[in-house]
């Protein structure tokens, strides 16, 4: 993997990997921009982790505009530096990680993306050890995803990061959207029972109801409020306990973070995590097998200065340092 067949100086790591573009060769404004100016998928023989972009956005009920969200992750993930020394690893060198660039799905026909994306998402992980960073594009895409993740994995445990609890049953007789991804995963089997946590979760129900059908389903929920009541060390103990020892799906919708942190989502809550305290309990999940992940809802139409760009960048930073660390 000499660097004379590449068009980009990209640090060659003393593990053999490939790694992000040399920013004393190339100022991090300037050239190709992938994820944290890394290669991109044909630029290696194989890869460890690949991040790739799902700019669908045809599931969203409020408002619009996810589709932009993987190009403004990628923008604002040029900042990201190599090492992470909060959790003491440097991602880029331990493992091979490269830009899959999006995965085109149909914009008209919910029904036809779910499918395009799924087998996208299949492709990436087609050897033994590939994982998979997806950058949404709004929560509708977390489906395929644990689709092709269960081919592989079988039923996995989730945490979702969210103001929302995403198992409403249909929107408009429309059964999925980004309302109802873990309805769906539940009912086909995709999760391990009783395994698989909410957190962040705030705001305004259509009924009670939708809790109670939320635990039969087989979550559980820490909401906003207990974090002023058990902690950060408190949120970690329950999702730690109940993820057990099971693979992890981490799917982190960016409106889980106070509207202060991410104005540019599509269905933003007050009284949201901070940024801090989301990563603080990502960080504590390093011991997890997490097998997939995505950053999703991020809407840059309604953004600010890339605030929220910046933080979907970063989360998706933290969730590779994870599956390396």
């Amino acid at each position: 993997m000499g660097q004379d067949k590449y068009s980009h100086p990209y640090v060659e790591t003393a593990t053999g990997v490939l790694g992000q573009v040399d920013a004393q060769a190339i100022p991090r404004y300037a050239g190709i921009g992938t994820f944290a100016r890394l290669p991109q998928r044909h630029e290696v023989d194989d890869y460890d982790i690949a991040v790739v972009g799902v700019p669908f956005d045809s599931g969203v009920t409020y408002r619009p505009g996810a589709r932009f969200g993987p190009a403004a992750i990628r923008q604002a993930s040029r900042l990201l530096k190599p090492y992470h020394p909060a959790l003491d690893v440097t991602p880029f060198a331990t493992a091979q990680v490269v830009d899959a660039g999006d995965i085109a799905a149909n914009p008209f026909n919910i029904d036809a993306a779910v499918d395009e994306i799924r087998v996208g998402i299949r492709g990436l992980l087609s050897r033994p050890g590939h994982k998979v960073v997806l950058l949404g594009g709004d929560h509708t895409i977390a489906l395929p995803a644990l689709q092709a993740v269960n081919e592989v994995h079988g039923p996995v445990a989730l945490v979702h990061f969210d103001a929302h609890l995403d198992t409403w049953d249909t929107y408009f007789g429309a059964p999925c959207t980004h309302g109802t991804p873990f309805r769906r995963a539940s009912e086909q089997g995709l999760l391990v029972k009783d395994h698989s946590a909410h957190v962040g979760i705030r705001g305004s129900l259509y009924d009670r109801a939708d809790l109670l059908e939320d635990a039969e389903l087989g979550f559980t929920a820490v909401h906003c409020r207990d974090i002023d009541r058990i902690g950060i060390d408190g949120v970690i103990e329950q999702v730690l306990a109940r993820v057990g020892q099971y693979p992890v799906y981490v799917s982190i919708d960016i409106d889980v973070l106070d509207p202060a942190f991410a104005p540019g989502t599509g269905t933003p809550e007050i009284g949201g995590m901070t940024s801090r305290e989301l990563v603080a309990v990502l960080r504590a999940m390093r011991s997890l097998n997490i097998v997939g992940a995505d950053v999703v809802e991020v809407a840059p139409a309604y953004d600010q200065a890339e605030v929220t760009a910046v933080a979907g960048a970063n989360l998706a930073y933290e969730l590779i340092s994870l599956m390396v660390g």
